[in-house]
């Protein structure tokens, strides 16, 4: 067998989020679909999805790391702050996005 090389990327303190009392690396892939995973986001609804998503995650203080929005799901890999969980992030997110 060949020997096996791993790269490892060093965590730089630019990478860390620094809150007031708090330093934190926190980050999620979450995946969001419609109702019977049916095919509605396409053209201009993708879009506004998007940036319905861009815009609360703007005001939760979330950064998005990657986002891919397809016709049947969309990618979300995101860095947040340690004051919210996984599933309260996704309830908002989800719930604007439905909304508006």
């Amino acid at each position: 067998m060949g020997k096996l090389e791993a790269k490892r990327e060093r965590v730089t303190k630019h990478d860390l989020r620094h809150d007031r009392h708090t330093v934190s690396l926190l980050t999620d892939h979450l995946v969001f679909s419609p109702k019977y995973r049916g095919k509605v986001l396409l053209g201009d609804v993708a879009e506004v999805a998007e940036d319905i998503i861009r815009e609360t995650c703007k005001e939760l203080d979330i950064e998005i790391i990657d986002m891919a929005v397809n016709v049947d799901h969309v990618h979300l890999f995101i860095k947040y702050p340690p004051k919210y969980s996984v599933s309260w992030i996704a309830k908002r997110i989800k719930g604007r996005s439905s909304k508006l």
